[in-house]
């Protein structure tokens, strides 16, 4: 899956990825390969990553949106 982390300053993450948790407005969910397509609010919290060769990676966000389509992934933070 490819993943893209933009704020209003900065793209903070762009990469291949093999698993997305975000903090969603209804509570933390995560998006492996093949998910269904899906637009969802996100809440301030972390946003874990596992990439392609398996390190994790944390990244703090204060809320925004996620975008889910086609094995990519956009997240639109509203600050890091």
């Amino acid at each position: 899956m490819n993943l893209q982390i933009i704020t209003p300053d900065t793209r903070i993450y762009e990469g291949k990825v093999k698993l997305v948790q975000v903090p969603g407005s209804k509570g933390s969910f995560q998006v492996l390969k093949n998910h269904a397509p899906i637009i969802s609010t996100l809440e301030q919290g972390e946003v874990k990553i596992i990439d392609d060769k398996d390190h994790t990676k944390w990244f703090n966000i204060r809320g925004g949106v996620i975008e889910v389509k086609n094995n990519e992934i956009i997240i639109l933070a509203e600050s890091s």
